[in-house]
């Protein structure tokens, strides 16, 4: 995918996002969560993270049910973590039910308390590769 094709997807993407992308945007917009500045709809090479702080190199991507064990979503994180990027991936349904807990894990893996891989029915971590 171009840049420029990158881009106008990610800007069509702002414009459509889920409920609860929508909820947690509320909570990471305008550095209210622990200072941290995030984008959402962030292209990164050929992919496009909900979310991400570009300053301390964390993705979040906000998933349905059809991410449930996906190859596709397996190997784009592998991408990021590669160039750098740890990953979170949180459910949807968590994000709505349970997002000042969600917001406190991503304050965890933002000041580096939290470094190592985690995979649980709540939200999935792959760290960055140095």
């Amino acid at each position: 995918m171009s840049l420029a094709h990158a881009t106008s997807r990610a800007r069509l993407l702002r414009q459509q996002h889920n409920p609860a992308e929508a909820a947690l945007w509320v909570a990471l917009k305008n550095r209210q969560l622990g200072g941290y500045k995030f984008v959402r709809q962030f292209p990164i090479g050929p992919f496009i993270a909900d979310f991400a702080c570009r300053s301390m190199r964390l993705v979040i991507e906000v998933d349905g049910s059809q991410h449930i064990d996906s190859l596709h979503d397996r190997r784009r994180d592998a991408f990021m973590a590669r160039l750098g990027y740890g990953v979170m991936r949180i459910p949807s349904v968590t994000v709505l039910s349970r997002r000042g807990d969600m917001c406190d894990t991503i304050l965890a893996v933002l000041k580096g308390q939290l470094k190592e891989s985690v995979v649980t029915l709540d939200l999935t971590y792959v760290p960055p590769l140095t």
